[in-house]
């Protein structure tokens, strides 16, 4: 090799190696935008925790090798569109949207992005997916199966509250998901002859004036139908305690706060889950072929506090099924 060429063979080597040093070292850290529903991180909290951890423990550093950047729409619709549409213009890499509303707008905003939804009652009737085992497009998640579990869980309440005859539901209207939980409730109450009354919620100030009507117009219980009614959880709990009505969710987390029983998914579980979905996306696999996810496993909460505040009796049977019980 002649030494002009040996030099500049050289020279290239020595400035591509730099190059492609730099390019390893500068390697891009994924962006995750969050759209939750409530109003701030404080009010997340419960599952914000879990997300962080979920993330955590599979190997991400926020900050550092994942980038998460959330967004509270407190319950807005026009928030949520905006928010989503921010995303997209920004380019994050990946959407993590918890709710039917956010999972929506963020489909709407894009179609190339990866969305992940957390908790959806019927994400095919929502137009989210094609289908729970192909979703057709940049969309997945998991499903709630809400409406499946209904039946057992006014049978839960009932057997709880064996005076139950008329059940009140109460509803936020705007909740996407409001009106199939609603049904579900309505056809398992029937199905026990027990009669049932939509209250409908759309503000905060709404929730004491709604439960004292429920309790004049001598309502047995109380059915919340709208998922996003536990960014109220402290307020409703408060309420149903002040007007001595057992109060049954879907969801764990609002049991603490006041409520009677809860029966239903395993919502920690939903967001570790979506969480695991998000980071096999990030390593490459596309939403189209990743199935939505169903419950694995239910759970029953009771809050034994409430149950004697309300001169009710847990029976063995409950107490020996129960996944959790509150002192």
């Amino acid at each position: 090799m002649r030494r002009r060429e040996f030099i500049a063979l050289l020279g290239s080597a020595v400035t591509v190696w730099p190059l492609a040093a730099w390019a390893q070292q500068a390697k891009k850290v994924p962006r995750i935008g969050v759209l939750w529903h409530a109003a701030s991180a404080e009010e997340e909290d419960a599952y914000l925790s879990v997300v962080t951890k979920a993330f955590s423990d599979l190997g991400y550093v926020d900050g550092k090798s994942i980038q998460l950047e959330h967004h509270f729409p407190a319950e807005q619709p026009d928030r949520f569109r905006a928010f989503a549409r921010d995303m997209v213009e920004r380019r994050v890499d990946a959407i993590l949207a918890v709710t039917s509303l956010g999972a929506k707008e963020a489909k709407q905003a894009t179609n190339t992005i990866p969305v992940v939804f957390v908790l959806d009652a019927d994400p095919v009737g929502h137009g989210l997916v094609e289908s729970l085992a192909r979703p057709g497009g940049n969309v997945t998640g998991l499903s709630l199966m809400s409406n499946d579990v209904s039946g057992k869980r006014v049978a839960l309440f009932r057997e709880l509250v064996p005076n139950l005859s008329r059940m009140a539901i109460m509803v936020d209207p705007r909740d996407p998901a409001a009106p199939r939980i609603q049904g579900g409730y309505e056809r398992a109450a029937q199905a026990l002859s027990v009669s049932t009354k939509p209250f409908g919620i759309t503000t905060p100030d709404e929730i004491e004036p709604a439960f004292a009507a429920i309790s004049q117009s001598g309502f047995d219980g109380v059915a919340l139908a709208a998922p996003i009614l536990f960014n109220e959880r402290r307020r409703i709990g408060a309420a149903a305690l002040a007007h001595k009505l057992p109060t049954v969710s879907l969801i764990g987390e609002m049991v603490p706060h006041g409520l009677l029983l809860s029966y239903g998914q395993d919502f920690p579980d939903f967001f570790r889950r979506a969480v695991g979905l998000m980071d096999k996306i990030l390593k490459g696999a596309k939403p189209n072929d990743l199935p939505v996810e169903q419950p694995t496993r239910f759970k029953l909460v009771i809050n034994q506090k409430v149950a004697k505040a309300l001169g009710l009796t847990i029976p063995p049977s409950l107490a020996i099924g129960a996944d959790e019980i509150i002192e």
